[in-house]
């Protein structure tokens, strides 16, 4: 019986069909006789099975991807494999140069590299230009507010735009906001609104700060804006970011703040009702602040008990190169290296690809911490108790802020 190569996958139909693909095409330019079985898993099944559960560590999966949030904690954990030796004996094609450096360095601890970058796409606002280029809708927007329609540079602007295209008997809708709690969207969320606003995520002791001005004002914000029937999809609060995508490309929103990936998605996806419809430009900003990105991304990491390091190293080599970079983009996920950005028959059938670089200027990260898991579901809570109650904002931030002292001083 052949021997199997486990690798744990980003529940995602790109990622599942692209990594079935290159796997195909390795074993038959290397001769590789062992049997793939790539599972598919959503985010907390696969953050328990790498990490929580010690797949990674325990040699239960050969390969995983990983995303930002999770590597500092399965580095310091000794879950993954260092691939600095490998990459020394046999690098990636046209490594580090054909990436852009925001897509490397969150895997860099000790001078070590741990992961290689498999997708990406910061979050940026999706919209339908379609809608915001007809002169009909732009005739009855000036006739109804006294200005013209124009991509919303502010979140108060991108409302009352979103109030304007809510059209719930033509099962259109103004906007979204991923508000499903899964420890990511939502706190996602939270991130942004405040940097969008000039505020941080740390004081100026180098330590978590949750209950700023920026923060209540970001908060705020979001509470009413979660409420505004008039505005959001219905069903924005069972919506993960893969569900607010779909419902875009569905034709069901007139705009969201989402990953670049959901924009382009449009375009591959066969049933997809907005293809050559859709534009993308920086995310809205607080009045006091500016539009920032957030960047998050997917990488492949090899497990420190792996039976197979090697082959899983000649494996993920051959995943990233820049041939497979342009199949994972065709397949309907972003792909990492310059080379996809604008590549000719990308950008023919995703017009906007060659924003990637621009966006990717334009980015923050959340904080490499190993106990961010932590950090995250109490943001994740307090989000929550925003959009769910009625209490004071404020309230809800001072409580959220003693739960981080208290980790932060474990």
């Amino acid at each position: 019986m052949a021997e199997t190569f486990r690798i744990a996958v980003r529940k995602f139909d790109a990622f599942e069909s692209t990594i079935a693909k290159i796997w195909d095409a390795f074993c038959s330019e290397t001769g590789c006789d062992l049997t793939l079985e790539a599972v598919p898993l959503d985010l907390h099944p696969l953050y328990d099975t790498i990490l929580k559960d010690e797949g990674l560590k325990k040699g239960t999966w050969d390969v995983s991807l990983i995303n930002t949030d999770w590597i500092t904690e399965a580095y310091a954990s000794e879950a993954i494999e260092n691939l600095t030796p490998y990459i020394e004996n046999d690098p990636p094609e046209d490594f580090p140069d054909g990436w852009s450096r925001s897509l490397l360095y969150k895997q860099e601890f000790d001078d070590k590299t741990v992961a290689l970058p498999f997708h990406n796409g910061p979050e940026c606002l999706i919209y339908r230009k379609d809608l915001f280029e007809s002169i009909e809708e732009g005739v009855d927007y000036y006739g109804k507010y006294g200005k013209p329609l124009e991509i919303p540079k502010t979140w108060e602007d991108l409302m009352q735009i979103a109030e304007f295209f809510n059209r719930p008997e033509q099962n259109l809708y103004g906007t979204t906001f991923a508000a499903y709690p899964d420890g990511h969207n939502t706190v996602f969320d939270f991130c942004l609104q405040l940097w969008t606003r000039g505020g941080e995520l740390f004081d100026d002791n180098k330590k978590i700060k949750l209950n700023s001005n920026a923060a209540i004002e970001g908060m705020a914000f979001y509470r009413k804006a979660l409420k505004n029937t008039n505005a959001i999809h219905p069903d924005s609060r069972d919506f993960d970011s893969v569900k607010s995508g779909m419902a875009f490309a569905n034709g069901n929103l007139a705009m969201m703040v989402n990953w670049f990936g959901f924009a382009s998605m449009c375009e591959f996806l066969e049933d997809s009702k907005v293809k050559g419809k859709v534009d993308i430009a920086n995310v809205p900003a607080g009045p006091n602040g500016e539009g920032a990105s957030l960047n998050a991304y997917w990488m492949y990491v090899i497990g420190s008990g792996s039976k197979h390091k090697d082959l899983a190293y000649e494996f993920i080599r051959f995943a990233v190169n820049a041939q497979n970079d342009k199949l994972l983009t065709l397949e309907g996920a972003i792909g990492c290296r310059k080379s996809t950005w604008y590549d000719a028959d990308v950008n023919k059938e995703v017009p906007y690809y060659y924003k990637l670089e621009a966006l990717h200027q334009n980015t923050r990260s959340l904080p490499r911490k190993s106990n961010w898991s932590d950090i995250a579901n109490v943001i994740d809570q307090l989000v929550l108790d925003v959009i769910n109650t009625s209490e004071a904002i404020k309230t809800i931030l001072d409580r959220a802020q003693k739960e981080i002292d208290q980790i932060e001083n474990m």
